[in-house]
């Protein structure tokens, strides 16, 4: 099993070398002590969510709020040449955070919430806030149980027009639909750039946002003969992109030109 991973703050990281040692406090101390109960000798992981990753084992437990990790090595991952990108519209009720606990799973670079005309759920004054927070403690979790280093960034949220803005900006654009003529895997997929995935609501997108989304470039796209939930839809199309790319297949690039 894959030693546990802890988020700690980039300058916590900073001038990490092997034999130095990284102290793990704060919440995430706390639970690596009191929860994990790690003990001395114990292999462990440290990331900072921007791309570094301390490899280690425990050097000393300190109380019951921290530890000292002594360092074996350090990796630092470089950002992918190709971007991911979902567009998420605001689901009902937690499916908000299962969907981000999904797509950062299979590796999602950035999640944008959408506050899309038929979104049940609105994020508005205090609850704008305590809702975004709770997406991005679903993105922390989420990144370290599935053992990445560079954690998904979590934008601000989003109307159409901003939508549109990042499709018109994009290397490949897609919006989810239905009724699309075409199925995600006829798309040719850029090598590098940024690919933007537009997740519509539980009471789909509606005809306006889909006239403005193509005017700006956004390709309608079917995932199949199923209609998935908002809040698995992402980790579908994301999983079915990743696979044509090196992210998931590092053959790809040769592949692609036969």
């Amino acid at each position: 099993m894959t030693p546990p991973v802890f988020l700690v703050e980039p300058a916590a990281l900073v001038g990490a070398a092997h034999g130095a040692t990284v102290r793990l406090d704060g919440p995430e101390g706390r639970h690596a002590v009191t929860v994990r109960r790690l003990a001395v000798g114990e292999a462990v992981s440290l990331v900072d969510g921007e791309g570094r990753r301390v490899q280690g084992r425990v050097a000393t437990v300190v109380g019951k709020q921290s530890l000292e990790v002594e360092v074996d090595a350090v990796i630092d991952e470089p950002a992918p040449p190709l971007r991911f990108v979902a567009v998420q519209a605001l689901p009902k009720g937690d499916r908000g955070e299962l969907a981000v606990e999904l797509l950062t799973e299979v590796g999602i670079d950035e999640i944008v919430p959408w506050a899309a005309e038929n979104c049940v759920t609105q994020w508005r004054g205090e609850r704008a806030a305590k809702s975004r927070q709770r997406w991005v403690d679903a993105a922390r979790a989420a990144g370290k149980q599935s053992r990445r280093s560079r954690f998904p960034t979590l934008a601000p949220l989003a109307n159409s027009t901003y939508v549109a803005e990042r499709l018109a900006a994009a290397d490949l654009a897609l919006v989810l639909h239905e009724d699309a003529p075409h199925g995600i895997g006829d798309l040719v997929l850029p090598s590098r750039g940024e690919v933007v995935v537009v997740i519509g609501p539980e009471g789909g997108i509606t005809a306006a946002e889909l006239a403005t989304f193509a005017e700006a470039g956004g390709r309608p796209s079917r995932l199949g003969s199923s209609v998935l939930r908002t809040s698995s839809a992402g980790i579908a199309a994301v999983a079915a992109l990743s696979a044509r790319t090196t992210r998931w297949n590092p053959s790809w690039e040769d592949d692609r030109h036969e």
